[in-house]
């Protein structure tokens, strides 16, 4: 590169390998000036407000450490919204990738209108997040709800969902499992470059459907299924839209969630400083948990040619 610009500054002729990198840095230099303006200056901005009293109107006023500390052991209202937002995250992950993976494993199959089923469950996913939230206010509406109404047909009394504590942040995992669409995209692509030669070498040992399940697809798509989980990890930490249209983090504080709690404290509060604050221990947080999966991937992830 530093090549490529002295012979520019000096006006002689490129050679190829400095023209495709002249062609190279121009074709990205939009995506690498935006990146730089509007996301890498307002990280920046948000880690110098963390450290001030700031309220986005008024001048501002360095406070030190103090928006942290005040965060860690005075305020309760944090320790609630980590603790609803690891509880949505766990059971959205959870049920999101086992979802995922046995729609993936029916749509691998071979069947007349595979294509267009797949076509069908992806859709949800990149439907309008609000308008998705306001359908399942009414899906979950304890007296018109199709939920409840299709436990009544079984003798079943369905709760309050999104006006109940206890059935709120269930209602909200069980909500996001209506756009697996995504994740079921790219494990189905996993399943599809397994070699079927594996699985005939299985049959020819004797195995069932269970032992081909258990020792050939899951550890050949285990790098796929490790990618869904530390992505759905960190999307399920950011969860809002549903949040800020379906429960407004109520009943009380049920789902009062994390990203929430940054919404409300920076633009209904006016309270820049303790908002940045608290958007950096949210960083920290998913840096831990991505660190934590990424060293335990190492007992369950294989990679094709890696020894154990």
């Amino acid at each position: 590169m530093l090549l490529t610009i002295a012979s520019i500054l000096r006006r002689q002729p490129l050679t190829l390998r400095q023209r495709e990198q002249v062609d190279f840095y121009l074709a990205i230099a939009p995506w690498l000036i935006g990146l730089i303006l509007f996301t890498g200056g307002p990280v920046l901005a948000s880690f110098a407000f963390s450290f001030t009293n700031w309220t986005g109107l008024t001048t501002v006023e360095w406070v030190g450490l103090e928006n942290f500390r005040k965060l860690l052991f005075d305020d309760p209202l944090f320790w609630t919204a980590t603790y609803n937002t690891f509880y949505y995250s766990f059971g959205s992950v959870l049920l999101g990738t086992l979802g995922a993976l046995f729609v993936a494993i029916l749509l691998n199959q071979n069947l007349p209108g595979a294509t267009f089923l797949r076509v069908v469950y992806y859709m949800p996913s990149i439907a309008s997040g609000v308008a998705i939230a306001i359908l399942w206010i009414w899906l979950f509406n304890p007296q018109v709800g199709l939920v409840n109404y299709s436990l009544s047909l079984f003798g079943i009394k369905g709760p309050l969902w999104l006006a109940s504590q206890d059935w709120a942040k269930p209602a909200l995992i069980l909500k996001s499992l209506w756009g697996i669409g995504a994740n079921m995209i790219i494990i189905l692509a996993g399943l599809q470059g397994v070699p079927q030669s594996l699985y005939e070498a299985a049959r020819i040992d004797g195995a069932n459907w269970w032992s081909e399940f258990r020792n050939v697809t899951v550890p050949m798509i285990s790098p796929v299924l490790f990618f869904v989980v530390v992505i759905s990890t960190i999307n399920s930490f950011q969860i809002l839209t549903d949040v800020l249209v379906m429960t407004q983090g109520g009943p009380g504080t049920a789902t009062f969630v994390y990203v929430y709690y940054i919404y409300q404290a920076a633009f209904q509060y006016l309270k820049m400083g303790y908002a940045s604050a608290l958007a950096w221990i949210l960083f920290a947080i998913i840096l831990g948990l991505t660190l934590l999966q990424l060293w335990g991937s190492r007992r369950w992830v294989y990679y094709e040619g890696e020894e154990r």
